[in-house]
């Protein structure tokens, strides 16, 4: 077996393997149905080492030739799609098809050319480049630009410039003139190897992402309340620990306040539980846009939700109280009924746990609901 030959099978299998390992990832994820576009974009792919194992073995090697061509150029593009897909941005379809139609028409020119010339090569591998760096580009425009990100569109431009460098490298290792010669020539191993060696990295960093965003959405899932799309209770206790710390280093003060909705059963029982539900999304809009930015807001379940405070003295924890049951208690809506609001606030003590002010809050809390609801209360 030729050296080509291996590296083509191994090519073969590799893209293989990305296809499937993307299809199950889309499969299992009900949500992550856009990972099946890299699996399409190996799956394409795939046809490129194929084609040329087929080729010097086939009564067609010329209809092998364009597939090898047609499929490497697709799978390429297809990959800077489905990468603006993953990123929820529309792909540029049109420019994406225009780029294909021309590298068709452009393998077409240059069928007849001696594969030993650089200007053959260089025609031969510029749609490839161009591909490339339309995925590099839709990465830097539309992802986050996290460390993973920045690795595989700096790939992406790598991936680029060597299908540039190819073409030189074509002439300079002998490439054959004929393209049915093409898997038993030096050239061809060290072009498959290298190729292979970058898609590979690509492919992985693209598992990676994948797979982290994945990951990623499943905590955020596991720690969100469904209804309100605030953090449930899970969620509050893993964010406040860590930003209470952190609070607590650099010497800042935390206030936390409890919240409960008077009287919500009466709500249920007399409107319903769907208007009970949409009353609970409305305050928690509410609650949301009533504190600052920077604060960690939850429900912890029912009716309770609560407001943890960085930076927050105790008077400025009742000020923010104050506006928010004020605002609740003047929101008017013709599809919802009136609400009220009672509230419990607590400075943090440095010598205490969060659980401790918790409780503190909650108490006070209980105050506010003795002492007629529709009111804040301070803890001691």
């Amino acid at each position: 077996m030729y050296g080509a030959n291996f590296a083509l099978i191994v090519n073969t299998i590799v893209a293989g393997l990305f296809s499937a390992s993307f299809a199950v990832i889309a499969l299992a994820n009900p949500s992550y149905r856009k990972a099946l576009w890299f699996g399409a974009s190996y799956g394409v792919g795939m046809l490129t080492p194929f084609s040329l194992l087929i080729m010097p073995h086939s009564r067609w090697p010329m209809v092998f030739g364009a597939l090898n061509y047609a499929s490497f150029s697709a799978g390429l593009l297809m990959m800077s799609g489905a990468l603006a897909i993953f990123y929820d941005r529309h792909p540029r379809w049109t420019a994406i098809s225009c780029v294909f139609l021309l590298s068709l028409v452009n393998g077409q020119l240059i069928s007849g050319w001696p594969q030993n010339m650089w200007q053959y090569n260089l025609s031969y591998q510029m749609p490839f480049a161009i591909a490339a760096a339309m995925s590099a580009g839709v990465i830097l425009q539309a992802s986050r630009r996290e460390p993973l990100e920045l690795a595989l569109a700096s790939l992406y431009c790598l991936i680029a410039v060597h299908f540039v460098i190819k073409s030189f490298l074509a002439v300079a290792f002998g490439a054959s003139q004929l393209r049915s010669e093409y898997a038993t020539s030096v050239y061809a191993l060290i072009s498959q190897s290298f190729t292979g060696v970058l898609l590979v990295a690509a492919g992985l960093l693209t598992l990676l992402i994948v797979a982290q965003s994945a990951i990623a959405d499943a905590r955020r899932a596991a720690e969100t309340d469904q209804l309100t799309g605030l953090l449930n209770r899970r969620g509050f206790d893993l964010h406040c620990g860590s930003r209470l710390s952190w609070a607590r280093k650099n010497g800042r003060l935390v206030t936390v306040m409890l919240l409960d909705l008077d009287y919500f059963k009466q709500i249920n029982d007399r409107f319903g539980h769907a208007t009970g539900d949409e009353v609970l999304k409305d305050f928690a809009a509410l609650l949301k846009g009533g504190t600052p930015q920077n604060a960690i807001v939850g429900r912890m379940g029912g009716e309770e939700f609560v407001a943890f405070l960085d930076g927050a003295t105790l008077e400025n924890g009742q000020r923010f109280a104050e506006a928010v049951r004020r605002a609740a208690a003047l929101r008017v809506s013709r599809d919802l009924p009136p609400i009220t609001v009672s509230i419990g606030v607590a400075g943090v003590r440095s010598e205490e746990t969060f659980s401790d002010a918790m409780r503190r809050a909650d108490k006070a809390l209980y105050e506010a609901k003795a002492m007629g609801r529709n009111r804040v209360c301070i803890a001691d």
